[in-house]
């Protein structure tokens, strides 16, 4: 059957506004009764009566004897304030130990909102009080803690770039298009991307050596004289000499660019079970993970600065860093944590 009227009608609460308080006032004062207020104002007879118990001033007579009543503009000026203090109160504010946690873990320990919150959950941490990631970014945004918009990194809206493949540079050994697919899905621990970190663009400046395993995101970074092939490969040989019989177990495999000074495979191959694969000519995409790794880099290197201006303690302390960056991808463990993991099961194995 089709119901072509309804006779259910919704009813909104509306707050009383200035107009009707003088109604009020005017009615109340000649003696009339809240309900026949109500009738008048078109409103329900309880929404009268609480008015006026609630906003009646004591007042006193020629005799100092006490009496109430209402008036119009006290009364909205009394509303006023109560809706100035309803509503949610910021819970926050009642927790200091939570906002110095926060403050520190972003400003000194350099961590993102939604890294600190996800620790702290993963630690079990207790506080008075429990916030979402979303919270954390409103209350920064209400300018509720020491930390400003301006400290937090990567708050920006970045567009994404179309990929394409070009194909006129030559691809300098075993294509990415033939690695296996349990390295593209990152299923297995182990396998490696790498790249160059220029400082000054002037020739014969010194480069950093970036490696970023895909599975559990641990960052290697080695200082080079020169990016070229001999301080790669030396570099690479270090490693091996660090790892000594585990290297081959650690590093199953590397993928790179099209870069000059990765161009010797072989060399870097050699000895070892590691294989090489290059990523399609300016593809960066393709080792994603390292571009994201080599951007954190520049929070502490940036674009122009002298890679020679730093120290081995001072790049060894960005290593460190990168590595104690609990990640949400990780479920809010630090890449040190897993690496140590797959690590200790590596020793057990070999």
């Amino acid at each position: 059957m089709n119901t072509t009227y309804s006779n259910t009608t919704i009813s909104s609460y509306k707050h009383l506004s200035l107009y009707e308080r003088c109604q009020i006032e005017l009615f109340s004062k000649n003696g009339e009764s809240p309900n026949f207020i109500a009738n008048k104002l078109g409103r329900n007879y309880s929404t009268i009566y609480r008015e006026l118990a609630r906003n009646q001033v004591k007042q006193t007579d020629y005799k100092n004897q006490y009496y109430y009543t209402y008036y119009a503009e006290t009364a909205h000026i009394i509303y006023q304030k109560r809706r100035k203090n309803c509503g949610a109160k910021f819970k926050l504010l009642k927790d200091p130990k939570l906002i110095n946690y926060i403050e520190k873990k972003i400003l000194k320990d350099k961590w993102s909102p939604d890294c600190t919150i996800g620790r702290i959950k993963l630690d079990n941490l207790h506080f008075k009080t429990t916030l979402s990631t979303k919270t954390v970014y409103n209350y920064i945004d209400l300018g509720l803690l020491k930390v400003k918009n301006i400290d937090l990194h990567l708050k920006t809206r970045r567009k994404t770039k179309t990929s394409r493949i070009r194909k006129h540079k030559k691809i300098l050994g075993t294509s990415i298009e033939e690695r296996p697919d349990l390295i593209n899905n990152r299923s297995e621990f182990g396998h490696w991307e790498i790249d160059t970190v220029l400082g000054k663009k002037t020739k014969g400046s010194q480069a950093l050596l970036t490696l970023t395993e895909r599975k559990v995101r641990h960052e290697i970074i080695l200082p080079i004289r020169a990016k070229d092939s001999t301080q790669v490969i030396h570099a690479i040989n270090k490693l091996k000499k660090r790892y000594g019989k585990y290297y081959s177990h650690i590093f199953k495999s590397i993928t790179c660019d099209n870069g000059s000074e990765f161009s010797n495979s072989t060399a870097i191959e050699k000895r070892s079970k590691t294989n090489l694969y290059y990523a399609h000519p300016y593809s960066s995409f393709e080792r994603g993970s390292n571009e994201n790794h080599n951007g954190l880099i520049r929070r502490f290197i940036p674009k122009g600065k002298r890679i020679e201006d730093y120290s081995i303690h001072e790049i060894k302390r960005i290593e460190e860093w990168m590595n104690t960056l609990p990640r949400k991808i990780l479920g809010y463990y630090t890449p040190k944590e897993l690496f140590e993991k797959n690590l200790e099961c590596i020793m057990e194995m070999v």
